[in-house]
């Protein structure tokens, strides 16, 4: 068969494939209406899971599952505007991560806002003046990320999705290798590049900014400038990538939770996160994790903070695999609750993908 045979038949395709998403779409607006006559939710986490477990377990290549689910979250976001507008806060500024991470759970059709801080994500969902945030909970390099953690305190938003994002830093520049005199990036992208930065660029002056973003703003108008940071920020300040995946760790991953006002249904492959206070006893923290034993659930987390209401108390975090409407969870969540002096359920959702 030759070339514009091939071609020929790569554009029937399209035009069924048009057809098909256009199909899909109209059923989407009738869901939507019915949606809007009865008060639901438009962000169905376990609903959207399904739908790429389904393509998962039908797809036989030579498309990878990860191209699959790619193609199908920008189909899903499309069609969930089509019901709703989704509005999305998200640690700023534009062109980080956590714009990135917010993009992984809910497409690029969703209207990402750009937000200065943690407080700030927690208080625009709080005031329903945007429908979900994204917030950054923890690093494989760095563990919790106490700004989020805290706020959940004296939070009663859920948490609704998870991503884990596979954290890539590249040099971004439009200068050449050997023509780099200064880096701008924030503390942490340069302490996770330092042996790259050591063997490459050993004489280049290290210049910390407040993010990655603003770095490669900065990089982007000096010669002999280059910023760490993500690819995301490489095109819109006209910056090539000179170099890529420069971090020291090839594990360097975040973990980002989307935090909403509702419930997220049970999807099979599910993680529940709780806050719990003990008493300060001897064996208090024993007495608390023997039931998970006990039941053979799986801890994936147990992390402490400070409470801030007094010296010296403190909250526990713990993240378990498992979704609260099952059995042995709700049982187990009961009888540890005899051991604490406060127990907050944050959320029940679907495990996060890998992100690469």
């Amino acid at each position: 068969m030759g070339l514009d045979e091939l071609r020929a038949r790569i554009d029937a395709i399209d035009a069924q494939i048009l057809d098909l998403l256009n199909d899909r779409a109209r059923n989407v607006i009738e869901v939507g209406k019915i949606k809007h006559s009865t008060n639901a939710v438009f962000y169905v986490p376990e609903r959207e899971k399904a739908v790429f477990d389904k393509l998962k377990a039908r797809n036989k290549g030579p498309l990878p599952d990860a191209a699959i689910r790619s193609i199908y979250r920008e189909v899903i976001s499309s069609a969930r505007a089509l019901e709703k507008p989704t509005t999305v806060a998200f640690l700023g500024p534009l062109h980080t991560f956590s714009q990135l991470a917010a993009q992984r759970i809910f497409g690029a059709t969703a209207e990402l806002l750009p937000m200065p801080t943690v407080n700030d994500i927690f208080t625009e969902v709080e005031r329903q003046r945007v429908d979900y945030g994204v917030v950054p909970v923890e690093s494989s390099m760095g563990g919790g990320v106490s700004d989020t953690l805290d706020r959940f305190v004296q939070s009663d938003l859920k948490i609704v999705n998870e991503v884990l994002l596979h954290v890539s830093q590249n040099l971004l520049s439009r200068s050449p290798l050997n023509k780099i005199a200064r880096i701008y990036s924030k503390d942490q992208s340069f302490y996770q590049c330092r042996n790259w930065l050591q063997a490459n660029l050993p004489l280049a002056e290290r210049i910390p900014v407040s993010s990655t973003a603003e770095a490669a703003r900065i990089a982007s108008a000096e010669e002999g400038a280059a910023a760490i940071g993500s690819v995301l920020a490489a095109e819109p300040y006209g910056l090539d990538v000179v170099a890529e995946r420069i971090e020291d760790s090839p594990h360097n991953y975040t973990r980002f939770f989307a935090i909403g006002r509702q419930l997220v249904g049970p999807t099979g492959r599910d993680k529940t996160s709780l806050m719990l206070s003990i008493r300060n006893k001897p064996g208090a923290l024993h007495d608390l994790l023997l039931p998970f034993a006990g039941a053979g659930i799986d801890l994936t987390k147990i992390e402490s903070r400070p409470s801030r209401k007094k010296a010296w108390d403190y909250v526990f975090f713990v993240d378990l695999n498992g979704h609260i409407e099952d059995s042995n969870v709700a049982r187990t969540i009961d009888k540890i609750s005899e051991h604490c002096t406060d127990l907050k359920v944050l959320g029940s959702y679907p495990q996060g993908e890998v992100e690469a």
